[in-house]
């Protein structure tokens, strides 16, 4: 597996794999890779004739009150965790080799990216698709390979290629999850036990949400209650926010029809964590 730090390395060696028509299957990632990461490459690995992952923290997409300086960076175990999962090369530039001196372009987004994550964090949006589509210009993959687990941020990647006619095709793979339910995310290391006991309130609440929808429960309203009830139950626990939306545009729903996403955001003591579950209501 090579390693590749520079982004005019990186430029010119997609450029000739593209020139000899080999198709590349490529992993964002900011690092601290989990079996959710490696589904993804996996995937890549098994769907192209090499795979890229990418590994880096990028400081755009952090607020100035986020944990950019907390995120955990365990770089060697990421590399053996790569090459295990059969990726041909890591790209872990550094900020300075993305965003040099005199850097300004920012990539706007629009309706999609105002709600949920968007508006509690600030910015951040805009960050991950100015990120993403240096990424895309560098690597020029074929196919690119995102989790459902950030779901707003993946609907944004897919938006963000059609409407660019950006030349990649984008895979969005499931969740992947803990045997007790707790998806995987490079901040569940962030947690003590006792908050890593707590955090699985997240998927109890969106399972409980799904078992009442099909059941028959139909009012929107009444499914958040009883989700944000549940996940207040953990001591730990401070609620970001709980919906039930548009499956493709993350429009708040009140009766509910059609394919729905349900979302929740919470702090577990010092550690903010996302989820979602998508159903098809009967």
């Amino acid at each position: 597996m090579k390693l590749v730090r520079s982004a005019r390395q990186m430029a010119r060696l997609s450029l000739r794999w593209q020139r000899r028509g080999t198709r590349i299957g490529f992993v964002p990632t900011m690092g601290a890779l989990h079996a959710g990461h490696l589904s993804l490459v996996r995937a890549a690995v098994a769907q192209n004739d090499l795979a890229v992952v990418s590994i880096f923290v990028n400081p755009l997409q952090f607020g100035p009150a986020e944990d950019f300086r907390r995120y955990p960076r365990p770089f060697r175990q990421d590399l053996r965790l790569a090459r295990a999962a059969g990726a041909a090369l890591v790209f872990a530039p550094s900020a300075a080799q993305l965003y040099p001196p005199g850097f300004q372009t920012r990539v706007q987004l629009g309706a999609l990216a105002r709600r949920w994550e968007g508006q509690s964090r600030p910015g951040h949006f805009e960050g991950v698709a100015t990120v993403v589509t240096l990424l895309f210009e560098l690597v020029r993959p074929a196919n690119a390979y995102v989790g459902q687990k950030d779901y707003q941020q993946a609907l944004l990647v897919e938006r963000l290629v059609a409407d660019l006619r950006l030349p990649v095709r984008i895979h969005r793979l499931p969740t992947v999850r803990e045997p007790d339910g707790l998806a995987l995310s490079s901040r569940n290391a962030s947690l003590s036990p006792s908050e890593r006991a707590q955090a699985v309130v997240l998927s109890s609440a969106l399972i409980h949400g799904a078992t009442r929808i099909r059941a028959g429960e139909r009012n929107a309203a009444r499914l958040i209650d009883g989700m944000r009830r549940l996940i207040s139950e953990a001591p730990a626990s401070r609620i970001d926010y709980v919906a039930i939306v548009e499956a493709r545009t993350l429009e708040p729903v009140w009766r509910l029809r059609g394919r729905v996403a349900l979302l929740v955001a919470a702090w577990i003591g010092r550690t903010r964590l996302i989820d979602n579950l998508l159903v098809d209501v009967p």
